[in-house]
């Protein structure tokens, strides 16, 4: 499954100001894989995401979203393969009510009225949702807005979920609901956070990022455990992790 497949080489990526996004970004996650990627702020762990997503592109290097490379190009079908939920709901959530937010992309994508009534129903109905159809989503709760943007993304059945940050802002209740989720997605995904105890419980496998660099890469279990490795990445140990 190829298009499941994504391969990042020597990425580099610099702001209008000057600030160093990517310096050299390899990696590649295949089928099936949860990836999280860690870091402090200005690590660049959102700068990645924006490329995965097309939002931004690389000023060196490739990256490879199946079989597709990102290019100006060929942006409508590597948006058909990611899904990105952003860090802030509201950013996806523009619409009168939640159905035409969740129907708003299949609808795009060509389909009919009738089939994109389906698909958003089964997004809501998968994020436990479907009692919000006709609400507004500036009425909503911030887990339920984190729920309706992932539904806006699974409508569009992508085969790779890329996140960022999922449990800002969210309540323990809605964050452990969004865990349980998210474990029955069996796609890639790729979940940005500060999270470390969410990465325990969804990522087998870890990247971290430290001033635009890929510092490790490995099994997430023995990244956490180094002490040494997260100073230098000023990230703590999940707190499953830390002695009372």
């Amino acid at each position: 499954m190829s298009h499941h497949i994504i391969e990042a080489n020597d990425l580099h990526f610099t702001y209008p100001d000057g600030t160093v996004g990517l310096d050299g970004i390899s990696f590649r996650i295949s089928h099936g894989e949860s990836v999280a990627v860690v870091g402090e702020n200005g690590s660049g762990k959102s700068t990645l995401l924006l490329h995965l997503s097309g939002c931004l592109f690389a000023s060196k290097g490739r990256l490879r979203i199946g079989d597709t490379y990102l290019e100006q190009k060929t942006l409508n079908i590597v948006r058909r393969t990611v899904g990105m939920v952003f860090q802030n709901p509201d950013d996806q959530l523009f619409m009168p009510t939640v159905f035409d937010d969740v129907a708003f992309g299949p609808l795009n994508l060509g389909l009919t009225y009738l089939e994109a009534e389906r698909k958003a129903m089964d997004a809501l109905k998968t994020v436990g949702a479907e009692h919000l159809r006709n609400r507004p989503p500036y009425k909503l709760s911030q887990g339920e807005k984190r729920a309706v943007s992932i539904a806006t993304v699974l409508s569009m059945s992508p085969d790779i979920l890329v996140m960022d940050e999922p449990t800002s802002s969210l309540d323990p209740k809605s964050r452990r609901k969004l865990i349980e989720l998210l474990k029955t997605f069996r796609h890639s995904k790729i979940i940005a956070t500060h999270d470390l105890d969410m990465a325990m419980d969804l990522c087998e496998r870890t990247i971290v990022l430290h001033q635009g660099k890929v510092t490790a890469d490995g099994e997430t279990l023995k990244l956490f455990q180094d002490e040494g490795l997260l100073n230098r990445s000023s990230l703590e140990k999940p707190l499953r992790t830390q002695q009372c």
